[in-house]
């Protein structure tokens, strides 16, 4: 049992506890190095996610692929993620933020290596599954770490350049995948030199991600109070010395008890919280036709349109550059507008230019709503990002987003079996079934979501007793 004059106990209406702490903390080194190795291993969850659609039609021809085992290398490292999101992500609850970051770069690293050297899609299949067992919780403890670790005034905006950070693994897939397909450095195949690359740079990231502190919240929130207060102490005593001025404590909430709490996993579907569950849940299904269905699908609805494939990586190199520029337009937008108006607009513009791509007729047109979709796509993409980190307390944040991804993941992985029968009756039709899911999912947000913006994560997530004071 805790002491009455623990930190953990405090009410946060005082403003000592840990969460108080770290919202009045001013922006010092050590946030601006989290969200810099969190952005750079969001790189590679990109570069991952997108690198099977980019490189699927050359794929087909190297392994002469049918249509079914296409369908399963481009499935396989959703699946993947799909478990990974639910393993690492409920991990992360128990061992820590830090170890599972860990963890999950190093299995990545390892099996996207052994892709690069996969001899028949049979490896290739296995490999990209186990990466993306690595890749699956990625997000998802990118999410919780950070909002653990951010004060509320800034979350959103250092949660998009992170996101932006990451979000230039989109183009460089398209672009590497334009460069080096048609080559063979060193007599090995340009494709396999994707795979390659993705593995070292993991390994780098890894090595970086070493020098990253455990989240304060999190040691708290599992009863290592004194480790959390050292860790606070030693934070807050290093902003002084680089002259850093602390703000005098403002309250989370009058009366509202930031306790200890270990949250077992049926906490997602408790009364409390089974409203977030199913819009988070429902969000990431929606998610997955619109924002990683393009992705997917994109590359074969241009070859089916005609294209060449090395013109039909072109296009969508191009169209792919909107992913960073969308990402860096929300630093803009994301703090000044709710998030979860954010999202069902953004969705709004998703389904138009979708549609639009889908029936494009030129070079010129396909590239210009590719653009577009892929830049409206990013807004949304860190919209929807923040949001899924605010909407569960510390305790279960990372189990409750890992379990969200997870179904995204999973859509993903039965998008092939979708989509691509579906390109079949033509372009328009696959994005039109996309624009339903997108519009399902902003019915969702808008009758489902809280109000998160510029909340302390105490109060977008508060304890089972604290939801009454949620705000709609």
């Amino acid at each position: 049992m805790l002491d009455s004059r623990s930190p953990a106990v405090r009410s946060a209406g005082g403003g000592d506890s840990i969460a108080a702490r770290l919202d009045r903390m001013p922006i010092t080194r050590m946030h601006v190095v989290a969200v810099v190795c969190v952005g750079l291993g969001l790189f590679f969850d990109t570069y991952e996610i997108f690198l099977a659609g980019t490189l699927s039609t050359v794929l087909r021809k190297e392994f002469d692929l049918s249509a079914g085992s296409l369908k399963a290398v481009l499935a396989s490292a959703f699946l993947g993620q799909f478990l990974g999101a639910i393993l690492l992500g409920r991990l992360a609850d128990r061992l820590g933020r830090r170890r599972a970051f860990l963890l999950n770069l190093a299995v990545y690293s390892l099996f996207s290596l052994v892709g690069g050297l996969a001899p028949n899609a049979g490896l290739l299949v296995a490999s990209r599954f186990l990466a993306g067992m690595g890749l699956g919780a990625e997000t998802a403890l990118a999410d919780a770490y950070l909002s653990d670790l951010l004060p509320a005034r800034v979350r959103g905006r250092l949660l998009s350049v992170a996101y932006t950070v990451g979000f230039l693994g989109v183009p460089a897939a398209g672009f590497l995948a334009r460069w080096l397909v048609p080559l063979s450095p060193f007599g090995i195949a340009g494709w396999r030199w994707m795979f390659f690359l993705g593995a070292a740079g993991a390994v780098g990231v890894w090595a970086l991600r070493r020098i990253l502190p455990e989240s304060p919240r999190w040691l708290e929130s599992v009863g290592r109070v004194e480790e959390a207060d050292a860790a606070m102490s030693a934070w807050e005593e290093s902003a002084r010395r680089a002259g850093r001025e602390l703000p005098d404590p403002e309250p989370v909430m009058s009366g509202y008890s930031v306790a200890t709490q270990r949250l077992p996993l049926r906490t997602l579907f408790a009364a409390s919280y089974a409203r977030r569950t199913v819009m988070a849940w429902v969000m990431n299904v929606g998610s997955a036709f619109g924002y990683y269905g393009f992705g997917t699908i994109a590359p074969l609805v241009l070859v089916a349109k005609g294209y060449s494939v090395v013109g039909s990586l072109t296009f969508i190199a191009l169209s792919y550059i909107g992913y960073p520029v969308g990402s860096a337009l929300s630093l803009f937008i994301i703090e000044r507008v709710e998030r979860k108006w954010v999202i069902a607009g953004t969705c709004v513009g998703m389904a138009v230019s979708g549609v639009l791509f889908g029936v494009a007729g030129s070079p010129a047109v396909i590239v210009l709503w590719g653009f577009a979709f892929t830049l409206i796509s990013n807004v949304y993409s860190n919209a929807f990002h923040i949001y899924l980190g605010e909407v569960y307390p510390t305790a279960v944040r990372a189990t409750g987003v890992g379990a969200a991804y997870s179904i995204s993941r999973l859509t993903t992985a039965a998008l092939p079996y979708i989509l691509i029968p579906a390109l079949s009756v033509g372009p328009g039709f696959v994005f039109a079934i996309v624009a339903v899911a997108l519009a399902v999912l902003v019915l969702d947000v808008l009758v489902l979501g809280p109000r998160t913006n510029g909340l302390s994560v105490e109060v977008t997530a508060p304890s089972l007793k604290g939801m009454d004071h949620v705000r709609r």
